[in-house]
């Protein structure tokens, strides 16, 4: 009838464009992340930085934490457009000197820039999410931002592999970059006059105090990576240092007795830390263990990360569906045994002389499992929060998960290089990263129950 009102979509005239931009930044920002993953075995004989290799991860996510507090520092207090724009701007700066690069050390710098702007994008974009959409559309936007991931966790591998095989590894970069500028353009447009709100007075104090603990847990980090290029006599107590240094300095950052594997919201958030750190430590080495040992070009072992991105999507989806009457201690024990699985087919494989095929089938599992635990633990993070801590306890949880994946990654880089980085020495990272898992037992039967709802 033509007297009843429009219904408001992302999709609406007044949305559109920043739905599509917001929706490209991501979608560009996961094509980059399983990029890197696919193409760093190159890069790394390219610019002559094996011993570096890990830091190229760990450093990212490293300076992702300083990102994420900043930036929703200073959406809070002045709104987000200008956390935005400077965001995205790091984003790129950050491609183009990892892209342009001529020895290994520069190229580290672009991944400790892009890491800000990485950080810092997410989280501003989720505050122009909250400022510009009614609520009821809220769950819409962050469902097509989940699509955004998961399409490129599908064929971002593949696409980076083609791309560093047949045209060159700096495109990986450079054209990520050209694109994250043209989907910004759509969002900076749009945004032009619209009122997102000037935000509220802050704790100027406490802020500072924040942020300087994150740039002391990011330098931390970086340490541990870079100290792989050093004396292992030296090497090992100063990254052994660092990460203790680390505990230390992000206490105040996560919710009170993490670090103890306290009952509930503590559990929750450590249990993210450590499972991300496995995952995340393992899979960076995936195609190295498959170009340098079973030969694989850089596209077929892109195709080999495909099948456990598959495996995240659909144990996602049974978890959105069935996670209420799977249970918490249930979802636990199947998703660490599936990561436990994915560790011991992985270490087989570098030990052993065995098919590429138990890499690949092997690494589903993990896939498999990661797909149950990251969506429940979101549910049950924001099941313990209530109004005044939502945003404190989200922010937690991102940095326990930035935070654990960096210092494993890192630490397992410092034990490749220590054991001389050829193939068989992969398999001290996949040991270290089931000892991981095995450790997440403790925070993982102790999460407790909230009032979640199951997510759709």
């Amino acid at each position: 009838m033509s007297g009843t009102a429009p219904v408001a979509s992302i999709w609406d005239g007044a949305r559109i464009w920043v739905t599509l931009g917001a929706v490209a930044l991501i979608f560009l920002a996961a094509i980059e992340a399983l990029a890197v993953t696919t193409v760093m075995p190159i890069v790394s004989d390219a610019l002559n930085g094996d011993s570096l290799y890990a830091v190229a991860f760990a450093g990212t996510l490293a300076t992702s934490v300083i990102g994420m507090v900043a930036t929703g520092a200073w959406s809070d207090a002045r709104g987000p457009r200008g956390a935005l724009y400077v965001a995205v701007t790091l984003f790129i700066i950050g491609l183009l000197i990892s892209g342009f690069a001529t020895t290994m050390h520069q190229f580290l710098v672009g991944r400790l820039v892009q890491g800000l702007g990485t950080g810092g994008q997410t989280v501003a974009l989720y505050v122009v999410v909250a400022r510009l959409y009614p609520a009821h559309l809220h769950g819409r936007v962050f469902a097509a931002f989940a699509a955004a991931w998961v399409v490129p966790s599908m064929v971002g591998p593949f696409l980076a592999g083609a791309v560093a095989e047949y045209l060159d590894w700096r495109w990986a970069f450079l054209g990520v970059a050209v694109l994250t500028a043209a989907a910004f353009l759509m969002i900076a447009v749009r945004l032009r006059g619209v009122d997102l709100g000037r935000g509220e007075p802050q704790d100027r104090r406490a802020l500072v105090v924040r942020l300087v603990l994150a740039v002391v847990v990011a330098v931390l980090a970086v340490v541990i990576g870079f100290s792989a290029d050093l004396d292992p006599r030296i090497g090992w107590p100063l990254a052994l240092g660092a990460a203790l240094a680390i505990g230390v300095a992000v206490l105040p950052l996560l919710p009170r007795r993490t670090l103890r594997a306290g009952v509930g919201l503590p559990s929750v958030v450590l249990m993210r830390g450590v499972a991300a750190g496995a995952f995340f430590a393992a899979e960076a080495y995936i195609p190295y263990l498959l170009m340098r040992k079973y030969a694989f070009t850089a596209t077929w072992a892109g195709v080999a990360l495909m099948l456990a991105a598959l495996a995240w999507a659909g144990a996602s989806a049974v978890q959105g569906r069935y996670g209420e009457r799977l249970g918490n201690r249930r979802i636990t024990v199947i998703g660490l045994s599936g990561l436990l699985i994915a560790m011991l087919c992985v270490l087989s494989a570098a030990l052993f002389d065995v098919s590429p095929l138990v890499v690949i089938l092997g690494w589903a599992f993990a896939g498999g499992g990661m797909g149950l635990l990251y969506p429940r633990l979101t549910v049950l993070t924001l099941a313990y929060s209530t109004e005044s801590n939502q945003g404190f306890n989200s922010s937690a949880l991102s940095i326990s998960d930035a935070t654990g994946s960096a210092v494993a990654i890192a630490l397992a880089g410092l034990g490749v290089a220590t054991l001389g980085g050829d193939p068989g020495a992969v398999g001290v990272v996949f040991a270290f990263c089931a000892g991981l898992v095995l450790f997440a037992l403790v925070p993982g039967l102790r999460l407790g129950h909230a009032a979640e709802a199951p997510t759709r």
